[in-house]
């Protein structure tokens, strides 16, 4: 059976603990006993964790030997803000798929009144990838930034770089995700609509490549979803 995994809230040398909703959970509805092992995920590794002190609102564990994860290159993800119950479930699924950092990008088609209450969404959002990350067995959560312009995201992207482009006729996002790729990818996924000319244009003079999903218009959702499981499996394939 597989062993239950958890992000540590914090870590000490040896010593790894959980506090607050994840310990009271573990002690209320799991019923976790001093003793039991679990798979403790700190940020970096994963190993081996037994309960030493099991209260509801800290469980502390020592920690044992390392697990073996298989790690995939860092896939950064410029997200278009959209409606924010869609955009949850975005991150919920992407996080599951292992991007490793999520943008939120406000875009010229991005509804006004969202753009401004992304803002006070993050912690939110950020509780999402929390939760997915360890119901996916992830070494840790996904880095969930405060929403950026577009011109904020140029600034801050390396490595290669697509942008999800619907009038794109000649290249599809398989043909420029390599499996020898070693270093960051980012994906960038525009808001219902698509991305205004001008972005566009914008995102070519930064150097980012254009490539299409297909021919079907998809929704963003449902676009982020796709772009990251295939770039994933593209890397991962060697």
């Amino acid at each position: 059976m597989t062993r239950r995994r958890w992000i540590a809230d914090q870590v000490a040398g040896d010593r790894a603990a959980l506090i607050g909703p994840h310990a009271y959970h573990l002690c209320r509805v799991l019923r976790a006993r001093v003793g039991q092992v679990f798979d403790i995920a700190t940020g970096t590794t994963v190993r081996r964790g037994r309960i030493i002190i099991a209260e509801e609102d800290r469980v502390e564990f020592d920690l044992l030997e390392e697990v073996k994860v298989q790690a995939v290159p860092p896939l950064t993800l410029l997200l278009s803000i959209f409606k924010f119950d869609r955009m949850e479930w975005a991150i919920e699924k992407c996080t599951e798929l292992g991007v490793a950092r999520i943008a939120p990008v406000v875009a010229r088609r991005t509804e006004r009144h969202l753009a401004l209450a992304a803002e006070r969404r993050v912690d939110r959002w950020r509780r999402i990838g929390q939760q997915a990350a360890e119901q996916s067995r992830r070494v840790s959560p996904p880095e969930i930034l405060n929403p950026l312009t577009l011109s904020q995201a140029f600034a801050m992207t390396s490595g290669r770089r697509i942008v999800l482009n619907e009038t794109e006729q000649d290249v599809m996002l398989g043909d420029l995700v390599h499996d020898e790729d070693t270093g960051e990818l980012l994906l960038a996924v525009g808001p219902e609509g698509g991305w205004a000319p001008e972005e566009l244009q914008a995102f070519g003079d930064a150097a980012w490549s254009s490539a299409s999903l297909g021919t079907n218009i998809l929704r963003t959702e449902t676009a982020a979803i796709v772009a990251v499981a295939l770039a994933q499996s593209a890397l991962a394939a060697h």
